[in-house]
Parts: structure tokens; sequence; C-alpha cells
């Protein structure tokens, strides 16, 4: 897949501080909580200046009990064009979303959101399809014929273990927390790809090529950590979906170990184009 790499610099963050906003920009959001930690205001800026775009994605901070209704707000923006939804509001999109595609209704959670221009919502998910072509076009790691082993079954963990499902993984592990949700996604796999071996066991970490940390546990220093650290080994490539901090506690002790690790952020930087096209952005 051919997509524009988008690199945050001081110098776009400086570019984007001088774009005036005026009546006639553009205006798309994203929405999470909390928001801090969240990295695509800067990357989404660098599309808008790249396509010559009046445009801004603007942060807001919603909880989950405010989340339809700060959506219905949006849907009446006549200058509102669309929205990211990322941690915790992924999987409740489905039910808030006036239409969702195929991608979204299989993973069970939706990410980017195009608002039409009577209002209804249109929802679909893109966070697989990042990771994937992360993993190729920034690590150089190819996950066909691999084991890959996921901590998480929420919004994103789905979304990655659909997209490599469809790279050509020949085995997928999925562990959580709570293992009826586990089960949950692998039955929902299995409709899929009927093929695919699959596993709920979250003490196999050691037995995978790929290890991918799925849930947002890492992004606060007292999280419990999402796996066992001690069984990675140096022959892993190992991934992270979160973006704030850079070096979460699992790429720490996977570098430390030896292994090969992929960031959050690239997930972000190879589909935020996506993104932008699906919010009718760019053509």
């Amino acid at each position: 897949m051919n997509m524009t790499k988008i690199q945050i610099e001081r110098t776009d963050m400086r570019e984007e501080a001088d774009h005036e906003i005026t009546g006639r920009t553009r205006i798309y959001g994203i929405l999470a909580d909390p928001i801090y930690h969240v990295k695509t205001p800067q990357v989404m800026a660098g599309v808008f200046r790249h396509h010559g775009l009046d445009a801004v994605l603007i942060p807001f901070q919603v909880k989950p009990e405010g989340l339809a209704t700060l959506v219905q707000g949006l849907s009446a923006m006549e200058n509102f064009g669309g929205f990211i939804a990322t941690v915790p509001h992924k999987p409740a999109m489905l039910e808030i979303c006036d239409e969702i595609t195929g991608e979204a209704r299989h993973i069970g959670a939706v990410n980017c959101v195009r608002r039409e221009a009577d209002g209804r919502m249109i929802g679909t998910m893109l966070d697989g399809i990042g990771f994937v072509v992360a993993l190729k076009d920034v690590t150089g790691y190819d996950p066909a014929g691999k084991a890959a082993y996921i901590a998480g079954a929420g919004g994103a963990a789905c979304a990655i273990a659909f997209a490599l499902a469809d790279a050509g993984v020949s085995r997928l592990t999925i562990a959580n927390r709570s293992l009826d949700k586990a089960e949950a996604l692998v039955a929902r796999l299995k409709k899929i790809h009927p093929s695919l071996e699959l596993s709920t066991d979250a003490r196999s970490v050691g037995e995978h090529n790929l290890v991918v940390n799925g849930t947002s546990l890492g992004m606060k220093p007292e999280d419990t950590h999402p796996l066992d650290f001690s069984r990675l080994s140096p022959d892993q490539v190992v991934a992270d979906a979160i973006m704030d901090p850079l070096m979460t506690p699992l790429l720490s002790a996977a570098d430390a170990r030896g292994c090969r690790i992929q960031r959050g952020l690239p997930m972000l930087q190879c589909q935020i184009e996506l993104m932008a096209r699906h919010m009718g952005a760019i053509a």
C-alpha cells in the first residue's frame, strides 16, 4: 500500500501554530478519555498542510456517559467533517453511528467517523490496517506464516487481530484478563478465518514470533503489565499500540532483551491519510 508517511517534527508544530482559524476552516475532531496522550492532531495537521487544506483537528475529552450526547451535537455542526475515536470509545461507537462498514462490524469497534451533509455519522475501523502496514513498511517484518500473540480483546486489539489474520499469520493467540471476551473474539475470527489456528492461552507468550500489546496498559506508571515480560526472547518482534509514552514498559523490557520493537506512533502514521479520506477531507 502506497501511503504518505507524516513525521512529527518541531517545525510541523510551529507551522500548525501559524495556521489561522477562520469562519471557513473545516473542523474535525478526536474523541478520547483521557486526551493528553493523543498525537493525532499533530499528525493530521501534516496531512492537511500537504494537501493545502484549510482544516484543523481538535481534541475532545469526553467521558463514556457523555459520548452519545457529544456525537449528537457534532452531527448538527454544518462545518464539522468527522472525527477519530480512540480509547475507550471505539466499541461504543458501533451503537452511536448511523451506519458502519463491514470491517467495523466484524471487528466490533469504530475508530473513524464521517459526518455526511445531512448529519448522519458513518463509522469504519482502520487501526488494524495501520498496524500491519507499519509492521511491514516501518519495522520491515512480514507477519505472513508467523505465530502472533495479542494482549487484549478491546477495539484496537480486535482490529489488529483481524488485520493479522488477513495478512496470513499461521497462529493467533488472544490473551485477555476477561476470558469470555477473548473467547468471543476468537469465535468472531473463526467465522471469517475458519482454518486459522486460534488460542486464548495467556501463558504462551514465549511460543510466538510476534507479541503485541493491544490494551491501554502502559499509558500510566501505575498500570499493571499487559503480559509476562519475563517470557520475552531476543528472536521475537514486540509491538505496542500505545503512542504515549513512546517507550512503554513493554517496549523497554523487550528492547532490553534484544527484541526488535515497533512503537505505537507508526500505526497512526500509516493510517492517517486513510482516516482523512474516510472523513472526506481529501478525495
